[in-house]
C-alpha cells in the first residue's frame, strides 16, 4: 500500500547567526555555504528524492517570509521544481503556526499525508543515511505516531536541545525533551547513550498535528484556523489573513506539542540520524563541516592564510590576508568585516541587535539588494549622488514610478532596455543611454532573453529608497 507523503520545507528565519553574510532581508538557508546550491536548495533536494517505492511523495509545501517570497520562487526555479504552495507568514510567529498553516494546506480536499517537515538551514554530508531514516519514520507515522529525528551526539555539546530514549526495537519511545544542558550534564549525556541531539524534524500525519495542537493548544489552533479562513491566493503564494495570524500565539513546535507528547498516550518516537547533522547555527558550526587544511583553517573565496591554525576566512568580495591567527572567524563582505573568537560567535547577535537599535542598514540588507526583477548594486555614494549596478531579469520589469528628490541616468552594459519616459517608449542598446528628470514617471523593462544590465547614477538632493512613488507594480508592492 502506497504512502502519501507531504514534504514541508520551514524556509522561515531572521538572518541573524550568520551575520554579516546573512542578514534580515537574506538569511542563511538561502546563503550558498559549500557547493553550488544554497541550503534552502539543498533542503528542498532532500526531500524531493523521498519519492521511491511505496513512498508518494508530493510538491513541497514551503513555509516562509512574505519579505522572501521570491528569493524562494527563484531557487526553486534553478532547481527547475515547481512547489504545490508558498505559505507566506506576514509576521514570524515561529514553528508551531508555520506548521499548522502547512497541515491545514495538506488536509485541504480531505488528503491526510504524512508530513515531512525540515529546517531549511541545515546540513547534512550523507544523503543515503537521511533517505534511509526517513524511510523509517515515514513508515512508523503512517501508523498514527509522532515521529521525530534525533541525531547520536559524538561531543559533549551545550548548543543543542536533547532528547532521552528508551531503549527500543525499532523506532525508539521519547521520554523527554531537555534543555540545552550545562557542560557537565552533556558529558553526562554523552557517556548515557541514551540521549539524542533534536535535530528539529518531524514526520507526522497532518490530522495527528492538529488533534495534538488542539489538545493542548487549542489558542493557537483556533487562532491559525481563523487565520486560513482568511486566506488569500496569488498565483503560487497562500497569504493567511493579516490581521488574523497576527494575533496567534508565537510558540515553538517543541514547546507547543512535543514536550508535552511523552506520558500523555501520545505515541512518540525517535528514528536516529547518522548522517553527518549540522545546524549551522553559528560560524563556529561553519567551520566544523568545512574542509580545512592541515592546520585545520578553512578558506572560503580570495584568501591567503599564513601561520594560522584552526580560523575560518571567508572572503566575497576581494583579496583577504591573515598571518598569525588562532581559532579565529573572519568573514568579509561589500559593507562589512567580521573577526572574531570562533568559539565566542554565537555572540554575533550581540552585533546584530546594536545594528538593529542604530536602525543601521546592514542589519538588514546587503549592499547588493535582491529584488522580484533581478537585483541592484550600490557601488559608490556621496551627498548628492549615487551609483548603482542593476541587473533586469529576462521579461521582468520595475514598477511604473516617479521619484521626488532625485534625477536619473541610465546607461546599458549588456542586453536590451525597453525604458518609459512620460509618455514615450525608447528601446536601448549596449552602450547607449537616457536620462530621467526629476519628477518624471517611468519604467524600465527587459524585452529580451537575456538578462539586461545597466548602470543608474542618481543625483539629487535626497537619495534615499523611500523616495518612489509607484503607479504600477506587477509585485504587489505599495510605496516605499
Amino acid at each position: 500500500m502506497s504512502i502519501a507523503v507531504q514534504p514541508v520545507v520551514m524556509a522561515g528565519g531572521s538572518g541573524t547567526r550568520l551575520w554579516p553574510l546573512s542578514r534580515a532581508g537574506y538569511p542563511k538557508q538561502f546563503l550558498v555555504l559549500s557547493g553550488n546550491t544554497s541550503l534552502f536548495q539543498q533542503a528542498v533536494a532532500r526531500l524531493q528524492a523521498l519519492g521511491q517505492g511505496a513512498v508518494k511523495a508530493a510538491a513541497p509545501l514551503v513555509v516562509g517570509n512574505e519579505e522572501h517570497r521570491f528569493l524562494v520562487l527563484d531557487q526553486l526555479r534553478e532547481l527547475d521544481i515547481e512547489p504545490a504552495a508558498v505559505l507566506l507568514e506576514p509576521t514570524g510567529r515561529n514553528t508551531a503556526p508555520a506548521l499548522t498553516l502547512a497541515a491545514l494546506q495538506a488536509l485541504e480536499g480531505g488528503a491526510d499525508p504524512v508530513l515531512v517537515v525540515t529546517p531549511a538551514d541545515q546540513t547534512l554530508a550523507d544523503e543515503a543515511a537521511f533517505a534511509a531514516a526517513m524511510a523509517s519514520a515515514i513508515e512508523v507515522a503512517a501508523q498514527g505516531a509522532v515521529v521525530i529525528l534525533g541525531i547520536t551526539p559524538d561531543r559533549p555539546e551545550t548548543g543543542y536541545g536533547y532528547v532521552r530514549t528508551e531503549r527500543s526495537t525499532g523506532a525508539r519511545v521519547v521520554a523527554q525533551f531537555v534543555e540545552k544542558p550545562d557542560a557537565e550534564t552533556a558529558a553526562r549525556y554523552l557517556a548515557d547513550g541514551g540521549y539524542f541531539w533534536n535535530a528539529g524534524m518531524f514526520v507526522l500525519k497532518a490530522s495527528v498535528w492538529m488533534a495534538a495542537l488542539e489538545r493542548w493548544r487549542p489558542d493557537i489552533a483556533a487562532a491559525c484556523r481563523a487565520a486560513w479562513a482568511a486566506r488569500g491566493t496569488d498565483q503560487r503564494f497562500v497569504r493567511p489573513g493579516k490581521a488574523e495570524f497576527a494575533a496567534v500565539p508565537a510558540e515553538s513546535v517543541d514547546y507547543a506539542v512535543m514536550e508535552k507528547c511523552p506520558g500523555s498516550g501520545q505515541d512518540i518516537r525517535m528514528v536516529e540520524l547518522d548522517a553527518g547533522w549540522n545546524d549551522l547555527g553559528a560560524w563556529e558550526a561553519v567551520w566544523q563541516v568545512a574542509a580545512k587544511d592541515a592546520q585545520g583553517n578553512a578558506t572560503v573565496g580570495d584568501a591567503i592564510v599564513r601561520d594560522s591554525r584552526d580560523t575560518l576566512v571567508h572572503a566575497t568580495s576581494r583579496l583577504v590576508g591573515a598571518v598569525g591567527l588562532d581559532n579565529i572567524v573572519v568573514v568579509e563582505t561589500p559593507d562589512a568585516v567580521l573577526v572574531a573568537d570562533r568559539e565566542r560567535s554565537q555572540e554575533v547577535k550581540q552585533i546584530v541587535a546594536e545594528l538593529g537599535s542604530q536602525r543601521r542598514g546592514e542589519h538588514t540588507l546587503h549592499r547588493k539588494v535582491h529584488r522580484p526583477w533581478g537585483w541592484y548594486d550600490s557601488i559608490d555614494s556621496g551627498p548628492r549622488h549615487q551609483v548603482k549596478r542593476i541587473l533586469v531579469k529576462p521579461g521582468a520589469s520595475l514598477s511604473l514610478q516617479m521619484h521626488h528628490h532625485r534625477a536619473e541616468h541610465w546607461i546599458v552594459v549588456s542586453g536590451t532596455a525597453e525604458v518609459t519616459v512620460g509618455d514615450k517608449v525608447i528601446l536601448l542598446a549596449e552602450n547607449q543611454s537616457t536620462y530621467i528628470p526629476l519628477g518624471e514617471v517611468h519604467r524600465l523593462r527587459n524585452p529580451g532573453k537575456l538578462p539586461l544590465e545597466i548602470i543608474e547614477v542618481q543625483s539629487g538632493s535626497y537619495l534615499g529608497e523611500d523616495d518612489i512613488v509607484r503607479f504600477e507594480d506587477t509585485y504587489g508592492r505599495t510605496a516605499g
